[in-house]
């Protein structure tokens, strides 16, 4: 007697392939294998399956939008460009025919697309003929006639997502020399290096405008106008702070798994889950790209000692040495990489008018970082968030009043203003609880503008009731254009009380 399953299920399949012609065949409690030359058999849904429990088919059905989410952005600014068109053939428009299926590309396959928007995500849309459909390209602008792969259809929101593949035709827009990244295309960072800068902030610019008028609710009329992007200083080699990582061993006990090779050191693919392996990033400062090279060296040289993935972090920290304290030390010392006791690398020294500048990248979260803008001097934990380009910090430093709830955040602006000499007529420091944030204000509300850096989900609707209360005269709103659109529809319908 054949006691073993799969020796089992091998005589039942000989014997109804030898019984009959081919068909398609399921033993129980397995998925269906269909023998070549056959069809599939349709199971109804109330014929029971292997464990008696009646077949239940399965639903695909595509995960809820989140409000305020780069998804939602997209979808409406998708709905815009679908009510601006009209399409020449009545006889395949969907809004014609409603019974009439769209005649979309199969996925996977690669189509020519012309360019006709830039989406507030960054990403190029263009319509597919014949069809009210949108296919959404990234690294693609207005007017580039493309060559894009279509990876998937969300056919209830009459939109496809595909992947950018060649530039057949460039629009005026587009000047690829300006590209300083081997991984631009690739990489999910960066998405207009081949814009010129100006155009650029005015896309900026634009989709602040959008924010209003897609989710404020207010009447246009009411919606002041949104003023020029204020451009920073640099566009390569500002970033101060890069934080690269790798996953851990791929399997299903991969948290016991050793690593075997070294995996991929960098940034998200875009559009996919996936890191790429990135050695070197240009926005970076020189610093951080120094640093950048040394920490992926001491990840390959110890991958075995590590369990799971691992976030980098690379910021980088200046010192300004006196010339008089300088001695004989060349004012110049790019790349010697030199082992600092504080775990950093330091890569370069320039001379200035007084004092010479060290630049060095500290890789501890714990480690204090030191920071210029102007002359102020800036402590903050290594690890923490600052503003990644302090080239454009210049403009804010007239006069600051800072509330926050973590104390922590609190004594090291309370530390940085003493460390610059700013008295406090010139800046002031408040922890505050969030229930409260404006109690202690006492600037009139028309003479006072609040800053607010929210992460990107946005603000709760308990700071923004506190917000429209207080009622300042101006707001200065920094963040993702997902946070600056939660911002819009959260604080429609708030009222002053």
């Amino acid at each position: 007697m054949l006691k073993s399953p799969i020796l089992r299920l091998a005589r039942t399949y000989s014997k109804r392939i030898s019984e009959q012609a081919p068909r398609a065949w399921k033993p129980l409690g397995m998925s269906a294998v269909v023998i070549p030359g056959s069809k599939p058999t349709q199971k109804s849904s109330k014929e029971p399956c292997g464990n008696g429990r009646p077949f239940k088919k399965r639903k695909v059905q595509e995960k809820p939008i989140k409000e305020g989410s780069s998804e939602e952005v997209l979808l409406i600014d998708i709905k815009n460009l679908l009510a601006t068109q009209t399409l020449e053939d009545p006889v395949t428009d969907e809004r014609e025919n409603p019974e009439l299926p769209a005649k979309l590309p199969e996925p996977f396959t690669e189509i020519d697309l012309t360019i006709v928007e830039l989406s507030s995500t960054g990403d190029g849309l263009a319509l597919l003929p014949s069809t009210p459909h949108v296919c959404v390209v990234p690294f693609a602008v207005p007017g580039d006639r493309v060559t894009a792969k279509v990876i998937r259809h969300i056919k209830n929101e009459k939109y496809s997502i595909a992947d950018f593949v060649k530039v057949l035709e460039p629009s005026p827009l587009r000047d690829d020399s300006r590209i300083k990244c081997q991984y631009f295309a690739t990489c999910a960072g960066c998405q207009f290096q081949m814009l010129d800068y100006d155009t650029q902030l005015a896309y900026k610019r634009r989709i602040v405008e959008k924010a209003f008028k897609n989710f404020s609710g207010l009447d246009p009329k009411l919606v002041p106008p949104v003023g020029d992007t204020i451009g920073s200083p640099m566009q390569y080699g500002y970033r101060t702070k890069l934080t690269p990582h790798f996953d851990g061993p791929s399997g299903r006990n991969r948290q016991k798994k050793p690593f075997e090779s070294v995996p991929p050191i960098g940034f998200m693919k875009k559009g996919m889950r996936k890191t790429i392996d990135i050695e070197d990033c240009p926005i970076g400062t020189d610093a951080v790209r120094e640093g950048m090279k040394r920490e992926r060296i001491k990840v390959a040289e110890n991958i075995r000692s590590y369990k799971k993935g691992a976030t980098l972090l690379l910021r980088e920290s200046t010192k300004r040495v006196p010339k008089a304290e300088t001695g004989n030390i060349s004012p110049v010392d790019a790349g010697k990489d030199t082992e600092e006791a504080n775990g950093g690398v330091r890569v370069e020294r320039k001379d200035y008018r007084n004092y010479v500048e060290e630049k060095t990248c500290i890789t501890s979260s714990t480690t204090t970082s030191v920071e210029y803008v102007d002359d102020f001097i800036l402590e903050n934990p290594a690890g923490a968030f600052f503003q990644n380009n302090n080239s454009i910090l210049s403009t804010f430093t007239d006069y600051t009043i800072g509330i926050d709830i973590s104390a922590d955040s609190i004594s090291f602006a309370r530390r940085n203003a003493t460390l610059n000499s700013l008295p406090p007529a010139k800046t002031t420091f408040i922890a505050a609880d969030a229930p409260a944030l404006f109690a202690d204000i006492t600037f009139p509300p028309n003479e006072t503008a609040v800053v607010i850096d929210p992460p990107r989900k946005g603000c709760d609707e308990g700071f923004l009731k506190q917000l429209v209360a207080y009622a300042p005269r101006r707001i200065i709103y920094t963040g993702h254009v997902e946070s600056v659109a939660v911002l819009m529809r959260k604080s429609n319908g708030i009222k002053k009380p």
